[in-house]
């Protein structure tokens, strides 16, 4: 069973040196764990000790993509210098083990309009099969107009928009997630529970906002089985009408959303998915390097509740059909 795994980061250190400069107002609960440590050392290594690891676990090839926090909070001009310069090297270690790494394009969303060409450098020059984006930049949720050029590009292209993550502002994090040991409150505020919150919520902002109304080809991908919103779909409904949304939010996710296990290998939760969106909606991902490695993921499905067909399927057969539809002709 061939394992394409989705949700696999890297960092470098021009980008790490540039968020630990950048206002402290901007500055990243996830920073951290991010940059230090050794999941700090396996981010910014992508040739040999990565690919062991990758053996090791039994996955054929990642997808690569910039870790949080992305470019996102930036200065714009950090943030398009910097967009060019890691997808250069995205685009180099793939070239390198084509046999092995596929990318994601980083944007620099505090300029929309250099975002937009990136977007399109990186799929129809650089070989990418879409991009991650990292929730509100700065103040602006994602459903602001500036950003809606980068999602008409990416529908006329049919490359799918991986949303990750991203911490709440400090204000959230300061009503809702302090008043512990500090180290408690920063995992509470990120991967205890706030990032999921914080990123199944602007994919409800795209929904009420008319996002994927406005462009019905733009494709989304979730991690961490959908961010919540699969567990919460029946109640996030009463927005439907209110909205007046000519669809159902369960309609706009089973039409326009992937969801993935970011390494959360529980049968629960992709029965669950199964359910909501169909085993044709689930990809797989092991949210390297801040999951270790293991061959879990090959036991989790191969115990599934799954035809042969799903699990090759959500293995790799979903997301190749996904990047076999991606149009990369210039000009458009």
């Amino acid at each position: 069973m061939r394992l394409i795994a989705l949700e696999e980061h890297i960092a470098t250190p021009e980008v790490i040196e540039t968020w630990r400069r950048l206002d402290p107002q901007w500055q990243d609960v996830g920073f951290r764990p991010s940059s230090e440590g050794a999941a700090g050392s396996d981010l910014q290594e992508f040739g040999d000790r990565r690919v062991a690891a990758m053996d090791a676990s039994g996955i054929d090839v990642q997808v690569l993509s910039l870790t949080t926090p992305g470019l996102q909070n930036l200065d714009a001009d950090d943030a398009v210098r910097l967009q060019t310069q890691t997808n250069d090297l995205l685009a180099e270690t793939v070239r390198a083990r084509p046999d092995r790494f596929q990318a994601f394009a980083t944007l620099a969303t505090p300029d929309p309009s250099a975002a937009v060409k990136e977007l399109e450098r990186a799929m129809t020059r650089l070989g990418m099969n879409g991009a991650m984006l990292f929730g509100r930049t700065r103040n602006r949720n994602m459903d602001h107009a500036d950003y809606w050029p980068i999602y008409e590009a990416a529908a006329a292209m049919h490359a799918p928009l991986y949303i990750h993550p991203q911490s709440p502002t400090p204000a959230v994090r300061a009503q809702l997630y302090e008043g512990f040991d500090p180290d408690v409150s920063a995992l509470f505020a990120i991967g205890g529970v706030g990032w999921h919150y914080e990123a199944g919520v602007q994919v409800i902002r795209l929904i009420l906002s008319g996002v994927l109304d406005r462009f019905p080809n733009l494709t989304l991908i979730l991690g961490h089985w959908g961010e919540v919103i699969l567990f919460y779909l029946e109640r996030i409904n009463l927005l439907h009408k209110a909205a007046k949304l000519p669809r159902s939010f369960a309609q706009y996710v089973r039409d326009q959303v992937y969801v993935g296990p970011s390494g959360i290998f529980s049968q629960r939760y992709l029965r669950w998915a199964k359910e909501v969106i169909g085993a044709d909606r689930i990809l797989f991902s092991t949210d390297y390097p801040f999951v270790p490695a293991s061959r879990d993921g090959h036991r989790f499905l191969e115990e599934a509740d799954l035809s042969e067909a799903e699990c090759a399927g959500i293995a790799s057969g979903n997301w190749e059909r996904l990047v076999a539809g991606i149009r990369r002709a210039e000009g458009r």
